[in-house]
């Protein structure tokens, strides 16, 4: 009997179909082989459950009666998962595609490392192999800012060296089952963002760390379930996601000070965002 833990891969899918197509394909040449993948659907309307069930057969579908957004949808992938002999639990983003070898690492960590609880990749911007997205999380309660360490950086090696960081991105999370058992499942209250900061936050108070491992490589398209970077339907729910998560757990001396500088840092950002994408 095989010692490698048992690994669900868990893909939320809105209406995704091509990305969601792609993401499956390059899941397919992963080497590690203990694993099994499941697609939960949002009561999708554009066909992807059919595509899905006809060209990846093997691939286990949850179909949704609602639009349960990340967090739902999730949490019933994780729940269906658990009930059946999962040990370590992925939440992948449909929108990306991995590294062949991107699963031995975060696998490795969480089985020789009991008191990590949440592991996250090196991810780039998919389409710029060697662009950073996330290289580790940060958050500031005083600027009510979650912060991707190297986001937009060129990988020149920088940030390869393994690190405990305050949050893992939903984008790619792998955690193990008796993780889920003592923080709990997602915050299903997130309309759709900052529930993987909220639930790193959850994760950290029940007494584990979480962990930025480089040698594990993702690519993600950005937002293409919310209607792209730095489109307004994403803006609004980032901002109302963010607002919701620091109200929640920064402590009362930080609140006279981080809605100000979270809407400065931010509109900041964005605005710096705008002024170097055109360039």
């Amino acid at each position: 009997m095989s010692t490698e833990p048992l690994v669900w891969i868990i893909l939320v899918n809105w209406n995704g179909k091509a990305v969601t197509l792609d993401c499956l394909s390059s899941l397919r040449s992963v080497t590690y082989l203990r694993r099994k993948i499941l697609v939960v659907d949002n009561a999708s309307e554009d066909g992807s459950v059919e595509a899905i069930h006809n060209l990846y057969p093997d691939v286990h579908l949850l179909t949704l009666a609602e639009n349960r957004r990340f967090a739902g949808g999730n949490n019933a992938g994780i729940s269906y998962a658990l009930e059946h002999g999962a040990q370590m639990l992925m939440l992948l983003n449909n929108d990306t595609t991995v590294d062949a070898g991107f699963l031995l690492p975060m696998v490795e960590r969480l089985r020789l490392e009991p008191d990590i609880g949440i592991v996250s990749p090196k991810i780039y911007y998919h389409g710029r192999t060697n662009q950073l997205w996330f290289a580790g999380g940060r958050l500031s309660f005083w600027t009510g800012t979650m912060r991707h360490i190297g986001i937009r950086e060129v990988d020149r090696g920088q940030y390869d060296t393994a690190t405990d960081i305050d949050y893992g991105t939903g984008c790619c999370i792998l955690t193990r089952k008796d993780v889920v058992e003592k923080a709990g499942l997602l915050d299903e209250s997130y309309y759709l963002y900052a529930e993987d900061a909220d639930w790193s936050v959850r994760v950290r108070k029940s007494g584990y760390r979480i962990l930025y491992e480089p040698r594990a490589k993702v690519w993600h398209k950005l937002s293409v379930s919310s209607g792209g970077h730095l489109s307004w339907n994403k803006m609004r729910n980032k901002f109302l996601g963010n607002f919701r998560f620091f109200t929640k757990y920064a402590k009362w001396y930080q609140w006279p000070v981080f809605p100000w500088l979270s809407l400065l840092v931010n509109t900041l950002a964005g605005v710096r965002y705008l002024i170097t994408s055109r360039h």
